[in-house]
């Protein structure tokens, strides 16, 4: 089959991935970040410490987010607010520099090995993206750790301008930047926000398991759900 052939062929034209539980698996990089946060903030102050974690809905004797904790896919914004419920001395300014630059330190768990990944789909003529509910700074630094910022044609945040997810508009900039029709982009992510915009925007979409949400949170809102992106390339071509 020749090449153009094969990318008629295809579902889509452009993937617009999430960052966090998408092309990073959430618990491996957010819960560790969220520990060292409760830390720094508490300053060794045990009541402190169980004062952030109740705000954020962390488990702090498991090391991990509760489902239901709104940072899990809420913007950098949100899980200030979070925070300054614990600590209401502080500006919420203050707060959301600190989650910000600790957030472009957390440590990173690629879902799949991203250069090849991404190296492949690229193959194919695909325009790439990221969105995600972090800020740009963050979602940038992030991307660049990991060797990978320049395979992608758009990278948005939740302060880039175009609003932040479950709103559409952040996807519609996407396709927008890339000249693509809304329902030749895939909208890939690992929890309802990323769903919810993606079906809002038009677009396909496709849920991951690499995140916090299970199957049943995702498969009313999704084309399909996959362990990982690993197995997008598939799901696209076949």
């Amino acid at each position: 089959m020749s090449t153009d052939a094969r990318i008629s062929s295809m579902k889509v034209d452009g993937i617009l991935f999430d960052k966090d539980g998408t092309l990073f698996d959430f618990a491996a990089t957010w819960n560790t970040w969220a520990a060292d946060v409760i830390r720094h903030f508490a300053d060794g102050q045990s009541d402190i410490m169980a004062r952030l974690a109740q705000a954020m809905d962390f488990d702090l004797g498991a090391g991990r987010f509760n489902p239901t904790s709104i940072v899990i896919a809420g913007t950098n914004r949100e899980a200030a607010e979070c925070v300054a419920q614990a600590l209401p001395e502080l500006a919420i300014e203050q707060i959301e520099h600190v989650l910000m630059i600790r957030a472009s330190d957390a440590p990173l768990a690629p879902a799949v090995p991203l250069v090849p990944f991404l190296d492949g789909l690229m193959a194919h003529g695909l325009k790439l993206g990221v969105m995600t509910n972090d800020s740009e700074f963050g979602a940038r630094s992030h991307l660049q750790s990991a060797g990978i910022e320049a395979r992608f044609d758009f990278i948005a945040g939740f302060d880039s301008g175009h609003g932040a997810k479950p709103a559409p508009a952040p996807l519609l900039a996407f396709a927008r930047a890339t000249g693509l029709a809304a329902d030749r982009v895939v909208m890939v992510g690992d929890s309802a926000h990323d769903l919810i915009a993606g079906r809002a925007a038009g677009m396909q979409t496709v849920g991951v398991l690499t995140g916090m949400a299970g199957h049943d949170e995702l498969a009313d809102l999704a084309d399909i759900v996959l362990p990982d992106i690993g197995h997008l390339p598939g799901w696209i071509m076949e």
